[in-house]
This record gives C-alpha cells, sequence and structure tokens, in this order.
C-alpha cells in the first residue's frame, strides 16, 4: 500500500503520478544542495595552489584567505556542477 490516505476505508491508497514521475530537481535546487560543498573543494584546491606557488618561491595562501578567495569562485564552480549532475539524472531517467 502507499503512504497516502484513501478516502475511503476499504479502497487502497493510490497515486500513480507520484510513483511514476520523480521530482524534478532543478539547477537552483541542486546549486542550493551543492554550493557548500563546492566551496570546500574549491578552497581546498587553491589551498594547495598556494602551497605548490611555494615551489616557484612565492608566499603561500593561508587557509582563512583561500576560504574567502574561494566565496566568489564557488558561484560558477556551482553552477557548472549543478549542470553536470542534471545531465547525469536525465541520462539516468532515459536508460528507464
Amino acid at each position: 500500500m502507499s503512504s497516502t490516505k484513501s478516502p475511503s476505508l476499504k479502497a487502497p491508497a493510490t497515486n500513480m503520478d507520484a510513483v511514476t514521475q520523480p521530482p524534478y530537481w532543478s539547477l537552483r535546487r541542486l546549486s542550493a544542495w551543492f554550493f557548500i560543498f563546492v566551496w570546500g573543494a574549491v578552497a581546498i584546491n587553491l589551498y594547495f595552489l598556494g602551497l605548490m606557488w611555494q615551489a616557484l618561491g612565492w608566499a603561500h595562501i593561508a587557509p582563512v584567505p583561500s576560504i574567502l578567495i574561494a566565496f566568489p569562485l564557488a558561484f560558477p564552480a556551482t553552477w557548472a556542477s549543478a549542470r553536470w549532475i542534471r545531465g547525469l539524472m536525465d541520462e539516468a531517467e532515459a536508460d528507464d
């Protein structure tokens, strides 16, 4: 039986639309979920880039500035990752 309530006491509850159609995740919704993770990934990559700069004799990027610099860079990276995930989800739904 479905988890929705039936108006009749004897009839089983069914909701065929909810069973056949999975919820659609828009790019905005995916971006909202992924932003904090992408921000962290960008910050880690900037920090490691700063460590590699030391081999060239330049100053390294400390962790806090790399987090602050990563904030504006995380927006386009989040959009790109949400588009990529949305494409994978569309491809998986098309295989059904």
